[in-house]
């Protein structure tokens, strides 16, 4: 992750069950549902103001980051979260057993 996304928090909003990353005023957000201790991530979104500035990546990564200091198991259902775990082979020890990518 970029170090200037770093110190920009990502916020658990719980009733809409999503995490929202906020970048000039813009909200990017993963859309997740969770079940136990398995959180499927569902679908990314990053606002046409924030593409191609890393902030996907951001996203990601502080809500992989998440997951692993609450001990949540990872579904990715999300293809570009499925495709980040895949560039980023560390994480893949989230995943719950028996999904490979």
């Amino acid at each position: 992750m970029e170090a200037i996304f770093e110190d920009i928090p990502l916020t658990n909003n719980e009733v809409s069950r999503q995490f929202e990353l906020v970048v000039d005023n813009i909200k990017a957000k993963i859309e997740y549902d969770l079940q136990k201790d398995r959180m499927f991530l569902t679908h990314t979104e990053v606002p046409p103001a924030l593409e191609g500035k890393g902030v996907g990546n951001a996203i990601v990564e502080k809500t992989l980051r998440y997951m692993e200091e609450n001990n949540l198991k990872l579904v990715p259902l999300c293809p570009f979260v499925a495709a980040y775990v895949k560039k980023h082979p560390e994480w893949k020890r989230l995943l719950v057993q028996g999904i490979s990518l």
